[in-house]
């Protein structure tokens, strides 16, 4: 056996996923573009989605561990209303979060494509255990927070409503002043929707 091969570390995760999350990724990018604008790029998932692809190409513990503790809380939720709405017709958060999943103006392949958010989560849990969970994850995550809520809160339109920055409704939230808003936004996102994960996630694959 050739001494290079002997010395070349095994893949941590099989090329097979990465190449379907890169044509994944390289379809969304395209269509998505065309049809939202580069302002949809500033959601957290498609930010997730991007950074996933960095994580499987690089094998990166850090990447994989922080997307996976900054949108597995938002992707279950998106799911359990997918498909609530899917097989009862309820909208269960009132957030009408993926109600443009069912919208018929929006062309049938674009809208698939949306379905990365079936898959990431369980990609991201596959990779946390296959690379280690690391215990910079948290802050790291925390940090890519702090920049793309202010961000999403002075670049796009109000009427986008991008990451939640001007309410949690499609309706602009009024009862404070929005930079208070984004502020407690900034505040409370880590440790609401991050902190639960970081947690059992370091719990079930211990840190690295």
């Amino acid at each position: 056996m050739p001494k290079d091969r002997l010395c070349r570390p095994a893949r941590q995760v099989p090329a097979v996923a990465q190449a379907l999350l890169y044509c994944v990724r390289g379809g969304a990018g395209d269509l998505f573009w065309d049809q939202h604008g580069p302002q949809n790029f500033l959601w957290a998932c498609d930010i997730a989605l991007f950074v996933t692809v960095a994580a499987l190409w690089r094998e990166d513990a850090l990447l994989a561990s922080s997307m996976a503790v900054a949108v597995l809380l938002p992707e279950v939720a998106w799911n359990v209303d997918f498909y609530t709405r899917l097989f009862v017709g309820w909208d269960v958060f009132g957030l009408d979060a993926t109600g443009y999943m069912f919208d018929s103006a929006i062309p049938l392949f674009v809208r698939a494509l949306s379905l990365f958010h079936v898959f990431l989560p369980i990609l991201l849990l596959y990779m946390v255990r296959r690379l280690g969970y690391h215990r910079r994850a948290f802050l790291t995550a925390s940090i890519l927070a702090w920049i793309v809520l202010p961000v999403s809160y002075f670049v796009t339109d109000q009427s986008r409503n991008i990451n939640w920055v001007f309410g949690i409704t499609d309706v602009p939230q009024t009862w404070l002043p929005g930079p208070i808003y984004l502020g407690a936004m900034m505040a409370l996102v880590p440790v609401i929707l991050y902190l639960p994960v970081h947690f059992a996630l370091r719990s079930i694959f211990g840190l690295r």
